[in-house]
């Protein structure tokens, strides 16, 4: 068992049974009070986060997890097939553990899973991800004067807002934590 003096920011702990991922913490003296840490903790499953005083000195449960890169390959109903690149094994993770990034996933693309024991308890798809315009209505010349967008379809079926100049057969980049286009690539 670990202290709360062993607390630091994105440890996992289990708090009134739940599995908790702490987001910030700050130790406090005030006055002629006793020391106490304010913790804000992050419910690994439902995503809810509160805030929690304890005492300093006060005992928590630290629990071990482990981070694994894994190639993303399908989709299966709700749930997404990954595959460990060293030792091809697939597992199935449900598909809102990625959250609203799953519809930018393409196949072969590298996630970043937590693992409690066998038990995959987030995921993370890459930040920035690199899509082709299968379908974009044609942009008006000279309608340029303002940043105006216009609906496109990616090549993995989600719809993204672009420029006007940006045309089918283009590829972009998209931010996976928005969902916003952020730049034409070459």
């Amino acid at each position: 068992m670990a202290n709360t003096g062993d607390l630091f920011k994105g440890a996992f702990i289990k708090h009134n049974n739940e599995l908790c991922q702490v987001m910030e913490y700050q130790h406090r003296t005030p006055g002629n009070l006793r020391a106490f840490y304010q913790v804000v903790l992050r419910n690994v499953k439902t995503g809810k986060q509160m805030e929690h005083r304890f005492r300093a000195g006060e005992s928590v449960e630290m629990i071990r997890v482990e981070f694994k890169e894994m190639q993303y390959l399908y989709k299966d109903g709700t749930s997404l097939v990954v595959m460990d690149p060293e030792t091809f094994d697939q597992v199935y993770i449900e598909e809102s553990l990625v959250g609203d990034a799953a519809k930018f996933l393409k196949e072969e693309m590298m996630l970043k899973l937590s693992f409690e024991g066998d038990v995959a308890i987030g995921a993370e798809a890459p930040t920035f991800v690199i899509l082709e315009i299968t379908y974009a209505e044609p942009g008006v010349k000279g309608d340029t004067a303002t940043n105006t967008l216009k609906p496109a379809t990616l090549d993995n079926g989600a719809q993204v807002m672009v420029p006007l100049f940006v045309n089918v057969g283009d590829k972009v980049k998209v931010d996976t934590r928005t969902g916003d286009y952020v730049e034409r690539v070459k």
